[in-house]
């Protein structure tokens, strides 16, 4: 009975009802393959958003009292209440008149950390932070100079003229605005800095601590965050999360569907099979086993296959959209295997009760 049963059943199914079986198969393997890298992109998932949220600029914004400018300690504090990963640029505004008349927004800061803060920036030359005459022209603020290669502006009646070093571009307030180095514009304005922006990587959770813990370190100035950046990255975060879970819960329906049709044609197919085996001897236990069996060897083969191509895919997708490749990981593997069984388990259910339903008489008589 042992020969008869796990050999020559399995043998026939998946090798001589080859197309019955290739069909289970390539669903269980596509289960397993986008189960798979969906899982992987997962796991970094909040890490790579986070990175890519980022790449837009300061979402803390602090800003002195009105007509008041920040402590000069005020940037080491922020950095320190902040931590070492966070990046914080010092900004100083000023409305000065150019060689034209025109009145134009005159901004100081370091070039050097803005370059790391605002990535996002479309600057064709940053100039270099330590050539006090450098500027970077917003791509409006260049229509309102007569030459802006040398730049002269006046505020207060004190003239500077600084070399168009770089053009700026990023559709906002910025395009309208000249920047020169913090130290050159402090000496010539003798205006302090009044703003702070900061980035602190991380979850919504962490910018909100943030704020908590600056507001009480630094009581004398206004910590405000960037409502559209925060609530939008948590937000986006929220609902990719919800994707994935409701695209595996759809796809393994789906799966469970075709190996439910294939399985139930491939009981109907061989019912006279399972009835010899019963009138053999064969008890209703060892008959549903050596389904249920059959069902497993195909999971297993697909979370083979599945695997492989699912990493791959996740190692594509993350390259293409995030510029860094996520790792194959052998930690969802357990997962899929569960997902891909369970799958099978729920597909053989119907077809278990039609061989639990067999007449042996009546289908070996031909009824």
């Amino acid at each position: 009975m042992a020969t008869l049963s796990l050999p020559g059943i399995l043998h026939r199914s998946l090798i001589h009802r080859r197309a019955r079986s290739l069909s289970a198969l390539i669903a269980l393997t596509v289960s397993a393959g986008i189960a798979t890298a969906l899982l992987t992109l997962y796991t970094d998932l909040d890490a790579k958003l986070h990175k890519e949220f980022r790449s837009f600029g300061a979402n803390i914004v602090i800003t002195a009292p009105a007509n008041a400018v920040l402590p000069p300690d005020a940037l080491a504090r922020v950095q320190q209440a902040a931590g070492n990963d966070a990046i914080a640029a010092e900004f100083a505004y000023a409305l000065a008149t150019t060689d034209t008349g025109t009145s134009v927004v005159v901004a100081g800061t370091d070039f050097s950390q803005v370059k790391r803060l605002d990535s996002w920036w479309q600057v064709d030359a940053w100039p270099d932070p330590n050539d006090a005459d450098a500027a970077l022209l917003g791509q409006r603020a260049a229509n309102f100079v007569g030459n802006e290669h040398s730049v002269t502006l006046t505020y207060a009646g004190k003239p500077i003229t600084l070399r168009g070093a770089g053009r700026l571009r990023t559709g906002g307030d910025e395009d309208s605005r000249i920047y020169m180095p913090l130290a050159a514009f402090t000496s010539w304005t003798g205006v302090g800095h009044g703003v702070i922006e900061l980035q602190v990587p991380g979850n919504a959770a962490r910018v909100e601590a943030t704020i908590t813990k600056l507001q009480h370190d630094l009581p004398e100035i206004k910590v405000e965050p960037v409502r559209q950046l925060v609530e939008g990255e948590s937000r986006i975060v929220d609902r990719t999360h919800a994707l994935m879970y409701g695209a595996v819960i759809l796809i393994a329906l789906t799966v469970a569907v075709s190996v439910l049709a294939t399985l139930s044609a491939s009981v109907l197919e061989r019912r006279r099979d399972f009835a010899l085996m019963k009138a053999l001897g064969g008890s209703q236990t060892q008959l549903m086993g050596m389904f249920l069996l059959e069902a497993l060897v195909l999971a297993l083969a697909g979370v083979a296959v599945g695997f492989i191509l699912g990493s791959a895919a996740a190692w594509i997708i993350s390259q293409v959209n995030f510029h860094t490749a996520s790792q194959p990981r052998m930690g969802v593997l357990p997962l899929v295997l569960l997902l891909n069984v369970l799958i099978a388990a729920m597909a053989a259910l119907f077809p278990v009760r039609v061989l639990r339903g067999l007449q042996p008489a009546a289908l070996l008589k031909g009824e």
